[in-house]
């Protein structure tokens, strides 16, 4: 506690973590499929909506690491929270009622958001690691991340469960009630509750953002000027020497193939909870839950790195994921809740994984970053695929297929039996992806002269 303390008399080293904290605290997160859904979007706008802003992240991320190192990454930071602001007045305040409107709101909205995550990414990180090494400090670089993750995880938890409860306009009512108010909310307005508190924290975020100041780096007079060239130029070295590196290549694959499903399951997570029957109230719990399995799993996911091999590992990985699709596909009344567990489970065993087989597997230290960032890369372009696959799907279902209602005298393809069936394809899915990566696994292996024991 001592060394979280010390860490925080840093300036920059506080306002890093108020940022951070801050950013992530979104409290429409465990509403996030419902809020689009209840405020009159389509399942088809919310797909093709979140492959926009995997794309925003996609065309921005690499470039802002070079803007970064250019014109400063506090002025990156700074206008991430900027862009934070935006993203979230534009949704907060949009007229309901338009579905041409609200798509275009939300459109504007996923573009900045996007731009905000590409902004912030690895900019702050290196401004709070440049500063503790300005002062000889940079040893005590894991404080400041133990500080942060502790504080991001209760942060995470009470926007699951403040964020789910707020949303709900009987749970709101009955709230009020206890306390003699007898407001009369509808859903309509409690609805956009969530997004006011994120709001409200983006407002820190900024002012957080603010406070930072620019570091001293370590840098050649001569070299200064090229700084952005330079950076372009690592990222296609990088990019090369990933493609002739066969076990790396390997691993990014492997992490596009897994992550792209599981981040899907993630993202659709709200609206499974509704149709297996959960209150709205509860969505928060699960999220919170959810939160409290990421204190746990990291110690089993680090016994299996250290026990077993790589393909035994991902091997459960694929076998966990699989039968927790199969599971959510059932739509089980209540008990589904287990089977989408399971999918967090696996997001959280998939990064521990990677970050541990990438990390040994990439010998070059000065490399290691932009190997890391080709990896989200990978994974925000497929994420963004597999969003319009899903849209693709969702425009192709025929109302013989699904379950239909009568609507202004016209038979209509209901929500909930579209979404059923996408839940019944995703393991589908995930099964010919397994068969891709172990093809393709098998053949890159076959090519390699030498493969490090820990990643075999």
């Amino acid at each position: 506690m001592a060394a979280a303390e010390s860490v925080l008399k840093i300036p920059n080293i506080r306002w890093f973590i108020v940022f951070r904290v801050f950013f992530n605290a979104r409290f429409y997160y465990p509403v996030f499929t419902v809020l689009f859904l209840d405020i009159g979007l389509t399942l088809k706008d919310f797909f093709l909506l979140n492959a926009i802003w995997a794309a925003s992240i996609v065309l921005l991320e690499v470039p802002s690491g070079a803007f970064a190192d250019t014109f400063g990454r506090r002025n990156l930071v700074r206008l991430a929270g900027v862009c934070m602001v935006v993203e979230l007045a534009i949704i907060a305040f949009v007229p309901m009622g338009e579905p041409w409107l609200l798509l275009l709101a939300f459109g504007v909205n996923r573009l900045i958001s996007g731009a905000a995550e590409a902004f912030a990414s690895g900019a702050d990180e290196a401004l709070a690691y440049d500063s503790l090494k300005a002062l000889g400090r940079e040893k005590e670089w894991p404080n400041a991340l133990d500080l942060l993750m502790r504080l991001q995880s209760l942060g995470f938890l009470g926007c699951m469960l403040l964020g789910a409860a707020v949303y709900d306009h009987e749970f709101v009512n009955a709230g009020l009630q206890l306390i003699g108010i007898d407001a009369g909310l509808t859903k309509p307005i409690t609805l956009r509750f969530p997004l006011y508190l994120t709001l409200a924290t983006s407002l820190v975020t900024l002012f957080a953002a603010w406070r930072l100041t620019e570091p001293p780096v370590d840098t050649h007079e001569d070299e200064a000027p090229t700084n952005a060239r330079a950076a372009f130029a690592l990222v296609g070295q990088t990019g090369k020497w990933i493609l002739t590196t066969q076990i790396v290549l390997v691993l990014i694959v492997a992490s596009v193939c897994f992550d792209s499903l599981v981040r899907i399951g993630l993202t659709i997570n709200s609206e499974y909870y509704r149709m297996i029957g959960l209150p709205e109230a509860a969505l928060g719990v699960m999220g919170a839950i959810g939160g409290l399995l990421g204190l746990f799993i990291p110690m089993l996911a680090r016994k299996l790195v250290e026990q077993k091999s790589a393909r035994v590992n991902f091997c459960l990985l694929a076998g966990l994921i699989l039968l927790s699709q199969g599971g959510q596909a059932l739509l089980i009344p209540y008990w589904g809740v287990i089977p989408a567990m399971g999918i967090g489970v696996s997001m959280f065993m998939l990064n521990f994984f990677m970050s541990h087989y990438l990390n040994a597997a990439v010998t070059d230290s000065h490399r290691r970053a932009t190997v890391l960032s080709f990896r989200s890369l990978a994974n925000n372009i497929a994420y963004g695929l597999a969003g319009l696959i899903f849209f693709g799907l969702t425009s192709g279902l025929a109302p013989e297929s699904a379950e239909t209602e009568l609507t202004n005298g016209k038979i209509a393809v209901t929500s909930d039996a579209v979404f059923a069936q996408l839940l019944q394809a995703i393991p589908f899915i995930f099964l010919g992806l397994m068969a891709f990566l172990g093809s393709f696994t098998y053949r890159r292996v076959q090519m390699c002269s030498e493969t490090p024991s820990n990643t075999e």
